[in-house]
């Protein structure tokens, strides 16, 4: 079964996502937007996230699975039709993964969240905020700023 399509305010966030995350990262690391990471207990088991940081060898190997232990951050905006699965479901999934950053943007109501530090199948940072305030990931050594971030009518 396939995910249908992105919204364009969706695909538009994730575009500005890519924008400012980019070109920031030290070279041994590199965004992906069509990637998915794998999750443990189950080689068959994977997530694929609106944006994907990881170890830059990634892009050169014909693996078709990061291994989460290479991923920095994932990068989630959460769906119209299927918020559940990003703020809620997701949240176990890569904190069990144990990828260090994940930031879930919800236009919805114009928010953001940021997890951090997980341990034992949990995040244990967790930041809230709104469009217009800026997302320290300090981890990486970059700031996203979120003001021109848009809404879903």
């Amino acid at each position: 079964m396939m995910s249908p399509t992105l919204r364009g305010r969706h695909a538009g966030i994730i575009n500005a996502l890519f924008r400012q995350i980019d070109p920031a990262l030290p070279d041994h690391l590199e965004s992906y937007q069509v990637a998915s990471v794998s999750m443990p207990g189950d080689k068959d088991d994977y997530a694929t996230p609106d944006l994907l940081v990881c170890d830059a060898g990634f892009g050169e190997s014909d693996e078709w699975l990061a291994d989460p232990g290479d991923v920095e951050l994932v990068c989630e905006v959460v769906s119209k039709g299927n918020s559940s699965k990003d703020t809620r479901d997701m949240v176990g999934w890569y904190a069990d993964a144990g990828v260090p950053t994940y930031l879930i943007v919800d236009p919805r109501d114009g928010t953001w969240t940021l997890y951090t530090v997980p341990r034992e199948g949990a995040y244990q940072g967790v930041l809230h905020g709104l469009y217009g305030e800026d997302i320290e990931l300090t981890a990486l050594g970059l700031k996203i700023t979120t003001g021109d971030f848009t809404r879903y009518g």
